[in-house]
């Protein structure tokens, strides 16, 4: 068994502090620490592949750079990495997407994967052109993946569905390898266009418990479709030589965090149609203590950001244990964050990945040496990123 671990892309911002936003609340400023340049970008996407990650997740939103166009930059300066691309279907047609994906994996040697997400926020959407609501979105991002699904198939469709139309729709070039095609959502609606549709079933950082009944419940409805998925889940990540040094970088996070800031982000969040985003916030309820919601899974990232809002916290050697217990579950694929992103990237990459590769978890993507478990000063990990 191999897990799969992917980075993330801000393309939002970055900074030493947590950068909010998402679920119809904006990019706080501290997004405006690091800008989301393609030179930076480049620089954490070449750190995640050399380290070993398999790919890189870029979000979507009014609050962020367009994916599409940004991972094709960045691809231009990687070698192997993949991207994530994220993508709500109420904004282009099956057809052009099919398109497009076609393309993206012809210009990088098949290094494109698809995160398909609906959009929680009616606000948000329409702002885009979008009035539908939240189930008709389900029930059109259904009809969007048939078409796109038959397309990369080498079909030609006709469909006069209840959200959209084609007619002798038809790609003159097929995507090789087809792009997988993951997708996250805890309502009805969602977990049926999961178990009908997608490769990949993402969750958010939810308590080993919920995250279980969460994959039964997709589980069961997909084997009845007669399929079988596998299962991912996102969280941000905070792992040093020590316990004590990473709870003590959560606090100093938290210290940041200005109380109006706080309320106005949670305000905004309580007002999200997203089933998960309720699941989030019901993790702390506003409130800044009793934040450790289960053995080093920290729920204070999403105090002032919508959508993943948890953390795990811990010394290298916790988190990999940590990671052994969601896999237990029938967690395949981690997709990981940290503030800054190229830092943790390195904390991470060199702290807890040997330590997975030495349980016979991992094993680097390119088949390369994995680095023996270490611990670095905190002085030493500095004189990493001052050289």
């Amino acid at each position: 068994m191999s897990l799969t671990f992917h980075w993330f892309l801000p393309t939002n911002g970055d900074s030493r502090d947590v950068v909010g936003g998402g679920h119809g609340t904006p990019a706080t400023t501290s997004g405006r620490d690091r800008p989301p340049t393609v030179s930076y970008l480049s620089q954490i996407a070449r750190a995640a592949e050399n380290l070993g990650f398999a790919g890189a997740l870029t979000p979507t939103g009014a609050w962020c750079e367009d994916a599409w166009l940004t991972t094709a930059m960045v691809s231009q300066h990687t070698e192997r990495l993949k991207f994530l691309v994220a993508f709500r279907p109420g904004f282009l047609s099956p057809t052009l997407a099919a398109q497009m994906a076609s393309t993206f994996q012809r210009q990088t040697g098949g290094r494109l994967l698809l995160n398909v997400v609906t959009g929680g926020e009616s606000r948000e959407q329409r702002a885009f052109g979008d009035f539908l609501d939240k189930d008709a979105r389900y029930r059109r991002t259904g009809e969007f993946l048939s078409v796109v699904r038959q397309l990369w198939d080498g079909g030609s469709v006709d469909l006069l569905g209840e959200h959209l139309r084609v007619e002798d729709a038809k790609l003159a070039r097929v995507p090789d390898p087809v792009p997988e095609v993951y997708f996250g959502g805890s309502s009805p609606a969602a977990i049926e266009v999961a178990a009908r549709h997608v490769d990949v079933y993402l969750t958010w950082g939810e308590p080993p418990a919920q995250v279980a009944e969460k994959i039964a419940r997709v589980r069961e409805l997909a084997a009845k479709e007669g399929r079988t998925l596998r299962f991912g889940i996102r969280l941000h990540v905070i792992s040093r030589d020590t316990s004590a040094q990473a709870w003590a970088e959560a606090e100093r996070l938290l210290s940041g965090f200005d109380p109006a800031t706080v309320k106005a982000v949670q305000e905004g969040l309580a007002r999200s149609e997203s089933e998960g985003q309720r699941r989030m916030l019901a993790l702390h309820g506003g409130a800044r203590d009793g934040l450790e919601i289960h053995p080093n899974l920290w729920a204070g990232i999403g105090l002032v950001r919508g959508g993943a809002g948890t953390a795990l916290v811990g010394s290298h050697e916790e988190v990999a244990e940590r990671i052994e217990e969601y896999a237990a579950l029938g967690i395949e694929e981690f997709v990981l964050s940290g503030y800054p992103h190229l830092e943790e990237a390195y904390w991470f990459g060199e702290g807890v990945l040997p330590r997975l590769a030495a349980r016979g978890l991992w094993r680097h993507p390119s088949d390369g040496p994995v680095l023996a478990p270490r611990a670095r000063t905190a002085q030493a990990a500095q004189a990493v990123f001052a050289s």
